[in-house]
């Protein structure tokens, strides 16, 4: 891989000709670079979309190809992707319907509004995965015979289809009412009865880990009935028959629906698997009993969970944010919190409340002005970034918490380069403000300079149109591959900079 070509391919700023003999002479991967351009001209989109089916795919998924471009023998994938896109032509289905790759015949099935002959073709597979993926996208007449299919892999598929009509699915998830599978991709391949073990070394295997089939089908009719949960599609009067089952999977589950009965959700509180109950924690369903119930569980990662649940009083998050390492994330109920519920938030005694509120960015000036000016580090920093923040109080808070704060503050969208500058002089050092203030659009060329002398930053900072175009120049034969193919895509570089590049590697 030539790394400055890439990042030539990549420049913004490349002259339409250097443009054209790039595209003369790139690879795959080179072609894949071209390929992501905006300003590529219909005669450079049809040379790279021949160079192979990877780069027509990828255009014909931005939508920079059309049927006309494409030749579906010549390149079926790209076809697979304009009729996935609803762009291509129907005529070219029973085409790519019969074509020996597995592969096409797969991806066709579960591309939409399919012909009804070519969907009869592709149910009729003699590859069981063609069938299964149909029965994943299928409509809802043709997902209801598919979970009849004698194979259980196939009604697995339809098992997750949101189509799939509710009495079908209910069908699927308890058994009844549907004649026993026949196959599992297990006893397809594998004499039973047969465990597939967790440390198989097999390298032509590609069973799931703990599969497993003693001609029931066992672990196939398990993901049928996991599907069939997390499908909410499925009625919950079938579902929470399984709040009870001996698999944390299927209980877990359950746990996470949203139409889950108080009742049940009760009980799933209960459970002695903590995964499952922190499930539960996070799911909007639950009501303010059942969240304050579950506010005083020291099961892992149950509060944390609690925390991110949008329905949480925030008396009970107050109590979470003492209790549990929520991080620096924006809770949805922190987010959603009226104008009077922001303002007492934000003089809460507690820093670590005011530091939930910090994460907002939409915060009034006053409120957002004085979480700046806050004792707490923590507060400080998780605000620093806020829009709008003046440099005045970006200096300040600097001034007050020092490294704690440095690189958040250089993160500021609205930090002037003059600050930008004052912060690459800090000391000590912040690494990870170089590193903000590399990708920083203020930042001045004295402080992407002193950004080259970090590891890290370097190519950051290479890559930075404020950079000057000498330096950039200079980069392009760094050491570090990384930092020669930032340069090289830097908007900044000269033209006479990249003609003499292209011709040093022959173009």
């Amino acid at each position: 891989m030539n790394h400055v070509l890439h990042g030539l391919a990549a420049n913004p700023s490349l002259p339409p000709e250097l443009i054209d003999r790039l595209i003369t002479t790139a690879d795959t991967d080179l072609s894949s670079e071209l390929a992501a351009r905006t300003d590529l001209t219909p005669a450079q989109l049809t040379t790279l979309a021949a160079r192979g089916d990877e780069i027509a795919v990828q255009l014909a998924y931005e939508g920079r190809l059309t049927a006309d471009d494409i030749d579906p023998a010549a390149q079926p994938y790209a076809a697979l992707a304009l009729l996935d896109e609803g762009a291509g032509r129907q005529e070219w289905t029973p085409f790519l319907a019969t074509r020996r790759i597995t592969r096409v015949r797969e991806k066709l099935a579960a591309c939409p509004d399919l012909p009804p002959d070519v969907v009869r073709t592709l149910a009729a597979d003699p590859d069981i995965q063609v069938v299964a993926e149909l029965a994943l996208w299928a409509t809802s007449d043709t997902a209801a015979r598919l979970a009849r299919h004698p194979h259980a892999e196939v009604r697995r598929s339809a098992a997750a289809n949101e189509s799939t009509p509710p009495a079908v699915l209910e069908m699927l998830i308890t058994g009844d009412g549907l004649p026993p599978a026949q196959r599992c991709l297990v006893c397809d391949g594998e004499e039973t009865p047969f465990v597939h073990e967790w440390s198989c070394q097999r390298p032509e295997c590609d069973l799931p880990s703990g599969a497993a089939c003693d001609g029931s089908h066992q672990s196939t009719v398990h993901e049928i009935q996991r599907m069939a949960l997390l499908n909410l599609a499925t009625p919950i009067d079938a579902a929470v028959r399984f709040a009870n089952h001996p698999s944390m999977l299927l209980r877990s589950a359950l746990a996470i629906r949203p139409d889950l009965p108080p009742s049940v959700g009760a009980r799933l509180a209960k459970d002695p698997i903590p995964g499952v109950r922190a499930d539960l924690a996070e799911n909007p369903a639950i009501d303010e009993t059942l969240i304050r119930t579950l506010a005083a569980d020291r099961g892992h990662d149950v509060q944390r969970r609690l925390a991110h649940n949008p329905n949480v009083p925030l008396d009970v998050l107050a109590d979470l944010a003492r209790a549990t390492r929520i991080g620096s994330t924006l809770l949805p109920r922190i987010a959603a919190a009226s104008p009077d519920e922001t303002a007492q938030l934000a003089v809460s005694p507690d820093p670590a409340v005011r530091m939930l509120l910090a994460q907002r960015r939409d915060l009034p000036a006053a409120t957002r002005d004085a979480l700046a000016a806050d004792p707490d580090a923590k507060v400080a920093k998780s605000v620093a970034p806020h829009p709008g923040l003046p440099d005045a109080h970006l200096r300040a808070m600097v001034a007050r918490h020092g490294v704690q704060v440095v690189a958040k503050a250089a993160a500021n969208p609205d930090a002037s380069p003059a600050l930008l500058e004052e912060l690459t002089r800090h000391q000590p050092p912040v690494r990870k403000a170089f590193r903000e203030i590399a990708r920083h659009p203020h930042a001045p060329a004295p402080a992407l300079l002193a950004c080259l002398t970090d590891r890290q930053a370097r190519p950051l900072a290479a890559a930075h149109p404020n950079l000057p175009p000498t330096v950039i120049a200079e980069l392009l034969t760094d050491n570090d591959d990384r930092v020669a193919e930032a340069a090289a895509s830097n908007p900044s570089l000269a033209p006479t900079a990249m003609s003499v590049t292209a011709l040093r590697f022959g173009l």
